[in-house]
């Protein structure tokens, strides 16, 4: 039976961490104590909801969160340390914690352990967000029990309207580059000095000339996106946000 903790302790447990090829153990105090936090729990690390939309999510909206209060974004999963490490590297996420719980201990005692026997991964923590402040959960939010793995209310959209339904979330920009231009350069510096978070696609990096064309029309770079629209090279990023 999953069961809504909101308004108890955090489990006080260590967790097994490894940093610079070193075991170091975190305790609940460390992640927790006299800070504001945001904690995801998730099936396995390298699985498709997770790679694809829970963690992305998160990394994304982590200065958005900043902003209203939020000190450290946690990532909790029944894996080991170096499963952990390496999916951390994978989905390049720098703005959020992910903590191994290896044996299972936290989402056990949070009530959140569930058997995964038919998919070959045994226990496993069931997909829920937290906000936990000063060690005491104030908010949860806790998928569906129902069969398979549902994905609706422990997203980073659903925290981030709880905490403020009126935060400005950052727009979303991509630009196309390529290795060398210095106009790709003038245009990262000119987002940079903003204070602009970006995707950048690297032409020649399982990116092409003729896909850049098929998508912009165009075949010199940068080509930069916002929000899905297209605003061109580096003088028309310039003006764009003259007049914005």
């Amino acid at each position: 039976m999953l069961e809504n903790r909101e308004g108890q302790q955090v489990p006080n447990v260590t967790f097994r961490t490894r940093k610079d090829n070193q075991w170091v153990d975190v305790k609940t105090d460390d992640l927790f104590s006299g800070k504001n936090v945001i904690v995801f729990a998730l099936p396995g690390a390298f699985t498709p909801t997770c790679s694809s939309s829970h963690v992305p999510g998160y990394n994304d909206l982590a200065k958005v969160f900043k902003q209203n209060g939020i000190d450290e974004i946690v990532c909790i999963s029944v894996n080991d340390a170096f499963v952990m490490n390496e999916w951390a590297k994978d989905q390049q996420a720098e703005n959020i914690t992910l903590i191994p719980d290896g044996n299972g201990e936290f989402t056990e005692q949070m009530r959140m352990l569930v058997d995964k026997a038919d998919l070959g991964f045994g226990k496993r923590s069931w997909r829920y967000s937290m906000l936990v402040k000063d060690g005491v959960i104030e908010k949860m939010f806790i998928e569906p029990d129902v069969p398979g793995d549902p994905f609706e209310v422990s997203d980073a959209e659903t925290m981030l309207k709880y905490i403020n339904p009126d935060a400005v979330k950052p727009s979303l920009v991509s630009l196309f580059t390529r290795v060398g231009c210095p106009y790709c350069t003038r245009a990262k510096a000119f987002l940079k000095e903003r204070g602009i978070d970006f995707e950048e696609i690297v032409l020649g990096q399982n990116i092409t000339t003729k896909t850049l064309q098929a998508v912009t029309g165009a075949t010199n770079v940068p080509q930069v996106f916002i929000d899905g629209k297209l605003i061109g090279g580096s003088e028309d990023l310039v003006k764009y946000f003259a007049v914005s």
